[in-house]
């Protein structure tokens, strides 16, 4: 049995579903424009950079989700899935899945990004399983607070656990185990897997997997 964890944004995305989300609700006059395109912006930025405070950003990103219906926010998303998302979906990061599907790995999509978010677009790409950070629901509705650990950095590796023990596996379980990622927030898991593949990295993994002889890709 083989384990092959995906990175979303960045990695299977030419681009960022978090990012996007919060621009598209922006662009709807959902959220104000000036009062939040620029700490998007910001998070962003520092996402990038690895200074991001994970906790200050979920208040930010999950806060807007509490203040309408899920009857509403999933009409929103059905939008967002087709302005913004299946135009970041390539063939190359299509073909990929595909082929590990092919192949009888257990396919994971691991992101930091919130499952409302994210949970569509593992659907479209055929990902059975996601790992996404949980907003908390009571009936249903968003409260705009997190459930459970962020899956962030060293986050992914604890979700990723719990993932696996409720399954009955550990790490054992898998004779290989690959992750691709393009962010340098990933460093912890990509050094955890067999198979670390850097794809389309930021400057900062490009550099770590040089120094490993770990594989670059591009899915661009």
């Amino acid at each position: 049995m083989k384990l092959a964890l995906f990175d979303l944004d960045n990695t299977l995305l030419i681009g960022d579903s978090d990012f996007e989300w919060s621009q598209f609700l922006i662009e709807q006059g959902v959220l104000d424009r000036e009062l939040f395109e620029a700490k998007n912006l910001q998070f962003y930025e520092q996402y990038k950079a690895g200074v991001l405070d994970i906790h200050e950003f979920l208040d930010f990103q999950l806060k807007p989700l509490s203040r309408h219906s899920r009857k509403v926010l999933d009409v929103w998303h059905e939008d967002f899935m087709r302005i913004k998302v299946r135009p970041m979906m390539g063939d190359a990061a299509r073909n990929l899945v595909a082929k590990h599907k092919d192949a009888g790995d257990v396919c994971v999509i691991i992101t930091a990004t919130n499952s409302f978010v994210t949970a569509p677009i593992a659907r479209e790409f055929g990902v059975p399983h996601l790992i996404g950070t949980d907003p908390e629901q009571i009936n249903g509705e968003f409260t705009g607070n997190v459930a459970g650990i962020p899956s962030f950095r060293e986050g992914k590796i604890t979700r990723l656990k719990a993932w696996m023990a409720e399954r009955g596996w550990t790490w054992d379980s898998f004779e290989d185990t690959t992750f691709y990622s393009d962010s340098l927030n990933d460093l912890p898991l990509l050094a955890k897997v067999k198979k670390p593949v850097a794809v389309d990295p930021d400057a900062t993994l490009r550099k770590h997997a040089e120094q490993h002889g770990w594989p670059v890709i591009s899915l661009r």
